[in-house]
């Protein structure tokens, strides 16, 4: 199983660079100035980054429990990136619509695109964390 430490980075770098290709994206999305969807990023920034540690400890824990292993094959990776956008998008969705100033309904589609972009960047990720940073061997 992965250390706190090695779980807190996972989790920093994870977002540090997904801000750093959403922010500019969004501004442009959504034609608003790059400070105001840049307040909102950082926000779901920071609960994308408690949610991330969560997540990932506690399917690390249930694959563990009921798989007796930690090394996801192609078809969990699809699960665990869905499942963490999906639990993801319960929380920020209002948060959306009140700081756009937007209805729910928009609020929905623009989260829907963003959580897109990130499903992709989470397996991608997630991929290259691994590579780079491999499990200890149990």
């Amino acid at each position: 199983m992965r250390s706190g430490t090695d779980r807190l980075r996972h989790a920093i770098t994870f977002e540090l660079l997904g801000l750093m290709l959403c922010v500019p994206l969004a501004s442009g999305v959504t034609a608003q100035p790059l400070l105001h969807t840049g307040v909102l990023a950082l926000v779901l920034s920071l609960l994308a980054t408690g949610w991330n540690y969560l997540y990932n400890l506690l399917v690390d824990t249930l694959m563990l429990r009921h798989l007796g292993r930690l090394e996801k094959r192609w078809g969990e990776r699809v699960w665990h990136a869905l499942g963490f956008e999906g639990g993801l998008l319960l929380v920020t969705l209002p948060l959306v619509a009140w700081w756009m100033e937007i209805s729910l309904w928009q609020a929905l589609l623009l989260d829907l695109g963003f959580a897109l972009f990130y499903l992709i960047y989470a397996f991608f990720y997630n991929l290259a964390y691994d590579r780079l940073f491999p499990l200890p061997a149990h």
